[in-house]
This record gives structure tokens, C-alpha cells and sequence, in this order.
């Protein structure tokens, strides 16, 4: 009877997961095809390109700032466009850097064009001495939604620095891959950092272009200062929609995937936990030398994106096989985000295997989720006046 029980079970769970993952699927399909419709910013140069004619431009980019098949960078040099510099945040130009390493200045070879980081703590903010030759601004980068992720930050200071040397700024919006929801708990302004600068959700739901507007909108610059912003919207976009990523926006975040649950994952990244750099899959599994590595483990190498992994012994995947078969499937409604956290209390219930740390954990999860709700809607009626129409 004991065997016949654990089979119909297993049935059970493989059907609940075949289910989920078709589901996953047709949102993927569905997401693509959505894709195919959104025009954005960057591609409507009806727009923008006669703003640029006869004015030294900065430009704020990386690999993700395409028009279609061919780089912003490369279009606008063919118009005659005057390019005098190029700023790269985290990652670089060519989005190559580990996350977290040094990017120093260059000259792309591709182009010849001087390209100055916006990543370190003395290059986070353009001088006024870099500056002194441009006459108008244009941004254009591929953001995640996400607070943590750190081309927002590099846009509030680019914001910063135009605002104080009379530079106008034109951003060229993209749509958010994780616009669909918004969640999570809201900063603490007492740990304000660059991976952290606003006192928004973890999943802020914003377009970056949005993002920008609700920084002049805030008064988030020093002194209260306001942008002279514009932003070219996408068009055919709404909040409702899946957004499919052309381009990686960085290295550990090679699929939607990753990108789905980098959220909920970057987390582990201040503790000992591996969420997979350092393997095919970042940001879509996790592991630690101290898990039980019976039912699947991963040992980190130094790789692509990835130099210095955490971790180098083999380490259990009890959450790749949970990603693959519910989790990325499940990713419905608001609360997905903190819904991924049951699994994760689940296998840290195994390794510990005390009822009583199971208990202590699921009730500050539960209270963690309860505290928040409050403050986050609050935060959601706020985001209405920025987003664009």
C-alpha cells in the first residue's frame, strides 16, 4: 500500500507539473508575440534624431540599446550625429564585466568613441569637467524592474549631473520585463546604497522611463533639483503585457527565465548560498556546499559574466527542478514574488529538519509579507501619475 501511495503521488505531482509548465509556455508564446507588436523609444527617431542635429550628444548606453538588428551607437554616427562621448554603467559598453567589477574608461574599437563608466564609486556621477562638451544627453538602457539592479541608480545621477550643468536629457524609454506586478517590501531609507536608492518595492512595475519621471516627480535629486527630462515612449506597450528581451541586459541574466526570478533570488547574494553563477543557469537555481546532494548537485566554475563564483564544492539543485517544473510556471498575479519563498522555506525546513526553525521561519515570512501590504499599495496608487499612457 506504502509503495501504490508514493506512485499515485508522484502521478499526481508529475500531471500538477506537465500542467504548469504548458501554462508557462503558452505565457512565453504569448509573451512573444506581444514582443513583436512593441515599437520602442529608440525606434521612433521621428521623434528624437532632428533634437540632435548640431549638437555634441552624450550618450548613455550599452549592448542593449538597439534599434532592431543594428546598435543605436552605429545608426546615429551614420546620421551624421555628433557623439562626443558614451557613458556605460555596470558591465560595460559591450555588458562583458563581471557584476560588481571595475569597469574603467576605453576607447570602444569598434567605433573610436571615448566611453567613460558610470560604475565605481568615483565614476558614479559624470563631473562637471567631463560634461563641459555637451550640449544634450541621450539615455538609452534596458532595465529589469527591479530596485536592486543598478541602471536606475546610474540614471539618478546622470539626471544629477545634467540637472547641474544645464544639459537636457532625453530618454529613450524600453518596456519592463517584470512590469506586469508589483511587490515586494519598500527601502528603508536608513539603507540607502546604489543598489538601493529609492524608497520604492522591490518589483517597482515601471517602465524606466516612468522610473525617470517619478525621480523629478519625488524631488529624489540633491536639493530638490528637476531634470529637464523628456521621454520617448514605446508604443503599443502597456503594463498588462510580457515583454520578451532581445538582448541579455547583463550577463547573469541570459534568459526570461533568470529575469523572472532574479527578484526573489538576488537575495541569497548576501549570504553563502549559490544562485548559479558560475554555472549555465544564473539566477534559475540554487545551492550551498551544506545542502544534502542526493537528488541533484552543482559544482560553480569560473565562466562568462562570472570570474570569481561563489562556491566550489558540489552543491544540491533542489530548486532547479522546482523552477523547471512549478515555479516559473506559477509566476501569476502580484504576489509571486513572495509566493516563491514557500519553496525556498520548504528545503530550508529539510536541511535543518527542526519543526520548531520551520515554524520561526514561516512566521516572520508571513508577518514580513503582511507588514508591507499596506505600504505598497499606497505605493502602487502613487505610481499611476508617472506612468506614461
Amino acid at each position: 500500500m506504502h509503495t501504490i501511495y508514493k506512485h499515485q503521488h508522484f502521478q499526481e505531482y508529475f500531471i500538477l507539473s506537465k500542467c504548469l509548465l504548458l501554462l508557462f509556455f503558452l505565457n512565453i508564446f504569448n509573451a512573444s508575440c506581444q514582443s513583436d507588436l512593441i515599437i520602442v523609444g529608440a525606434e521612433r527617431t521621428s521623434l528624437y534624431f532632428h533634437k540632435l542635429k548640431g549638437k555634441r550628444i552624450g550618450l548613455v548606453a550599452n549592448q542593449t540599446s538597439m534599434i532592431k538588428n543594428d546598435h543605436l551607437v552605429d545608426i546615429l554616427l551614420n546620421e551624421g550625429v555628433n557623439i562626443v562621448k558614451v557613458f556605460s554603467p555596470e558591465h560595460g559598453f559591450r555588458g562583458k564585466a563581471d557584476a560588481g567589477a571595475k569597469v574603467r574608461d576605453e576607447i570602444d574599437l569598434q567605433t573610436g568613441l571615448p566611453i567613460y563608466s558610470l560604475y565605481g564609486k568615483s565614476r558614479r556621477k559624470p563631473s562637471k569637467e567631463v560634461l563641459k562638451d555637451i550640449d544634450l544627453m541621450l539615455f538609452d538602457l534596458q532595465d529589469v524592474g527591479v530596485r536592486f539592479y543598478t541602471y536606475i541608480s546610474s540614471m539618478h545621477y546622470v539626471m544629477e549631473s545634467c540637472t547641474e550643468n544645464n544639459i537636457p536629457l532625453i530618454l529613450l524609454d524600453r518596456p519592463n520585463p517584470n512590469g506586469f506586478y508589483v511587490d515586494g517590501p519598500i527601502l528603508d531609507p536608513k539603507f540607502k546604497s546604489f543598489v538601493g536608492m529609492h524608497k520604492v518595492p522591490v518589483v517597482h512595475g515601471m517602465t524606466i522611463g516612468e522610473y525617470a519621471k517619478m525621480i523629478n516627480g519625488e524631488n529624489w535629486l540633491n536639493d530638490s533639483v528637476q531634470c529637464s527630462l523628456e521621454v520617448i515612449p514605446c508604443l503599443n506597450y502597456n503594463h498588462f503585457m510580457k515583454y520578451k528581451l532581445p538582448i541579455p541586459p547583463s550577463p547573469n541574466l541570459p534568459n526570461m527565465r533568470s529575469v523572472y526570478l532574479y527578484p526573489s533570488l538576488c537575495f541569497f547574494e548576501g549570504t553563502n548560498v549559490s544562485i548559479g553563477r558560475g554555472t549555465e543557469s544564473p539566477f534559475q537555481l540554487y545551492g550551498a556546499p551544506y545542502f544534502d546532494s542526493k537528488l541533484f548537485s552543482f559544482v560553480p566554475k569560473p565562466s562568462y559574466g562570472s570570474k570569481y563564483p561563489k562556491n566550489t564544492n558540489p552543491i544540491i539543485d533542489e530548486f532547479k527542478i522546482y523552477a523547471k517544473n512549478i515555479g516559473v510556471g506559477a509566476i501569476i498575479g502580484d504576489s509571486y514574488m513572495y509566493l516563491l519563498g514557500i519553496p525556498i522555506l520548504i528545503l530550508l525546513t529539510k536541511i535543518n529538519k527542526d519543526k520548531l526553525i520551520f515554524i520561526s521561519l514561516i512566521s516572520s515570512y508571513l508577518i514580513g509579507y503582511l507588514t508591507y501590504q499596506k505600504p505598497l499599495y499606497k505605493i502602487k496608487t502613487n505610481h499611476f501619475e508617472f506612468l506614461i499612457p
